[in-house]
């Protein structure tokens, strides 16, 4: 088994609906592709991006096959399988292993704050029913539970749990991984605003929804980190701030749907609850991807 399948840029898509909030299969593809095609290195569907809380078993379905379909073996695929229950994650993690899935990514979900030994167990049971590896996910702000570094540090010892995605925003936290963890698990930065900072630290990768809009500048800097060229790294990351900080703070979905717009290739309809970005926040936006000389559709 390959433990550390990942490496690099990781494009997460979003989920695109029609007028009537049923996913729009077709226009998911086409932006699949284009994160296939314009270098990304691997795709991860089912993420906070594509809205995976808000989908039914079937759309998950839907979107595992579609993904397994487009990418058709180019780059790998990490598909997020988070359910509230071990029993729905267990069936959603065998789904994509058996739809040809590189790996999964589970985020321990809760109503009620889980006790670290009741996500170790969550974890476990998930390891044991199948046999691709494993991704944690931190992502305190959406998860509403802060994984330690401590916790991280024992998940990693459930056998084909090798990788880790850090989305607290805490730096230091991914220097402590590589110093305690070393090179035989991987970590990756899964917060935009620290991508320069979390390579520094030794990320193996980047988990983000930016390649639906950027991807020449995420994939650049990428490769000037690989060349060990900082300062090139530096311009290119500070080219791109701007972006990156609009997107977490207006919300990802959101963001990168009005993007997709303002660039042609097509968004997509939200799912209730969820709205599209107001005129101002488009403008915004807009501006943004034209001052990094983005062509916009008017």
């Amino acid at each position: 088994m390959n433990n550390i399948p990942f490496k690099g840029v990781i494009a997460y898509p979003v989920t695109p609906f029609d007028q009537n909030e049923n996913i729009d299969l077709p226009l998911f593809k086409k932006q699949v592709e284009r994160l296939v095609t314009s270098g990304s290195h691997a795709i991860a569907p089912l993420g906070s991006t594509g809205v995976m809380p808000y989908l039914n078993d079937t759309e998950k379905e839907a979107i595992t096959e579609a993904t397994m379909q487009q990418v058709a073996g180019r780059v790998p695929t990490l598909v997020g399988v988070s359910n509230l229950t071990t029993e729905r994650t267990i069936y959603h993690a065998q789904f994509a292993e058996k739809a040809g899935a590189t790996a999964v990514m589970i985020i321990p979900m809760s109503y009620w704050k889980l006790s670290d030994q009741e996500i170790i167990k969550h974890y476990d049971s998930v390891a044991s029913k199948i046999s691709i590896p494993i991704m944690v996910y931190n992502n305190p702000a959406t998860s509403g539970v802060d994984m330690s570094s401590n916790l991280l540090k024992r998940l990693l010892e459930i056998p084909n749990v090798t990788m880790v995605k850090e989305s607290s925003g805490d730096v230091q936290r991914m220097h402590y991984l590589r110093r305690e963890l070393g090179e035989d698990v991987a970590f990756y930065n899964g917060s935009n605003p620290l991508a320069l900072a979390a390579f520094s630290a030794g990320a193996n990768g980047w988990c983000t929804a930016a390649p639906n809009l950027i991807p020449e500048l995420n994939i650049a800097l990428y490769n000037a980190i690989q060349e060990n060229d900082l300062q090139k790294a530096r311009e290119l990351f500070y080219q791109q701030m701007d972006l990156l900080k609009f997107i977490v703070a207006k919300g990802l979905p959101r963001s990168i749907k009005a993007g997709l717009d303002l660039l042609g290739i097509g968004g997509g309809h939200f799912k209730s609850p969820l709205n599209a970005l107001n005129e101002n926040e488009v403008e915004e936006l807009k501006n943004i991807l034209k001052t990094l000389n983005y062509n916009i559709e008017e």
